[in-house]
This record gives structure tokens, C-alpha cells and sequence, in this order.
């Protein structure tokens, strides 16, 4: 039985459905460039929308070990970090907008989906908090404290910030990333699709 909505019916209905309405996430229509490195191989994806920007490059395994073995890291935790498919990771607030709003993100709400599963990116919180201090010393789990990307952070117009994010998958895994932000106090969402992390080669190129 269909029901009609009267003026006065809508009024008292209004505010609940704003409230809802507010409540769900923007999934916004980004653009996403992949493009690789003409000198060394390696991929990146570029998302774009609105005022926030977000680069994804791929890091060699190597790479990352070359990094870690430099400190107090036992083998196996480098290995850990070498194999867990890591990215430079660069969010910036652009402000082309004009608007003057902050952007802030929460890795601990992006979503990764990989072989039909859906889950949690790797963050730097529980890493450390998994490590004796024979896997690593002090001075080694500040590496990962500074190197590995904030888990929270505010970004006023022009503000930027890069460091590694991690996924916790092998080598040469291909997955779907979901990202959400906040703009304005505004919650959004997009996809990037197909990210690929990089083999354990010695190089690509």
C-alpha cells in the first residue's frame, strides 16, 4: 500500500533523513593514473579527487631490505618487512578547491581486497608491538615509528606527507585498495583497483 508524503509528513521526516544521508560515506568518482618509470620500471598509481592526492609507488623487496639492514633488525624481521609488499606512500591537500578545508585520513579504515578477501592494511602499531627487542632495538623500532606512514594525520591546504604503507601480501600480489578520508568533516571514500606489488627481483629494468 503505497503511502503519501504530505508537507507536513516530510517535515517531521526531514531531519532523520538528513541525518542519514549525512551519515553515509561519499564515494566519490576519482581518477586514478598508473604510470611506471621509464629509468627503473617501477609502478605507481596517482589518485585524484577533490583536494586530496594519493601516490602509491612500488618498492623493490630489495629496497626495503637494503633499508633495514642498516639496523638492528633480526633476519627475520627484515625478511617480514622485505616480503609485505611495501609502498612510498605521499597523501597531499592540494586547496585547489579554494575552500580552505582540512583533509584528515585513518589507515586503520582503509580496506584492502586480495584473492577474495577483505581486510586491514598492515600498520606500523602492530608491528612494533609484535617485536621482542631481539627482532629489533630501540633505535630500530623508531625507524619504523618515523619511515612507516602516520596512521592518523590532519592536512591543512598545501600540507603533504610521504613514508611507507604496507599490505601485508607477497610479492607480485595484485589487489583493490579502499581509501577513505575526511574533508571538511565530511566522510568520502574511492578505489584504487588493481595495484600491483612489486616482484623480488633484483630489478625490473
Amino acid at each position: 500500500m503505497f503511502e503519501y508524503l504530505t508537507p507536513a509528513c516530510l517535515r517531521k521526516r526531514l531531519p532523520g533523513l538528513l541525518f542519514f544521508l549525512w551519515s553515509i560515506p561519499l564515494l566519490c568518482t576519482a581518477e586514478v593514473q598508473r604510470s611506471a618509470n621509464e629509468e627503473n620500471g617501477l609502478e605507481k598509481w596517482h589518485f585524484i579527487d577533490g583536494d586530496i592526492e594519493i601516490e602509491l609507488v612500488q618498492r623493490l623487496p630489495d629496497q626495503t631490505r637494503a633499508l633495514f639492514m642498516n639496523h638492528a633488525f633480526s633476519r627475520e624481521v627484515i625478511e617480514q618487512l622485505a616480503l609485505s609488499c611495501m609502498f612510498q606512500t605521499i597523501v597531499r591537500n592540494t586547496g585547489k578547491s579554494g575552500t580552505g578545508q582540512e583533509i584528515s585520513i585513518d589507515l586503520t579504515q582503509w580496506r584492502m581486497q586480495h584473492a577474495g578477501k577483505t581486510g586491514s592494511i598492515l600498520l606500523k602499531e602492530p608491528l612494533l608491538a609484535s617485536w621482542s627487542d631481539e627482532d629489533a632495538d630501540a633505535a630500530a623500532k623508531l625507524v619504523i615509528r618515523w619511515g612507516m606512514f602516520p596512521t592518523q594525520q590532519e592536512y591543512l591546504p598545501d600540507d603533504y606527507n610521504w613514508g611507507l604503507t604496507a599490505y601485508g601480501i607477497p610479492p607480485g600480489s595484485t589487489f583493490d585498495l579502499a581509501v577513505t578520508w575526511l574533508e571538511g568533516g565530511v566522510q568520502h571514500r574511492g578505489n584504487i583497483k588493481d595495484i600491483v606489488c612489486a616482484p623480488d627481483v633484483d630489478k625490473l629494468k
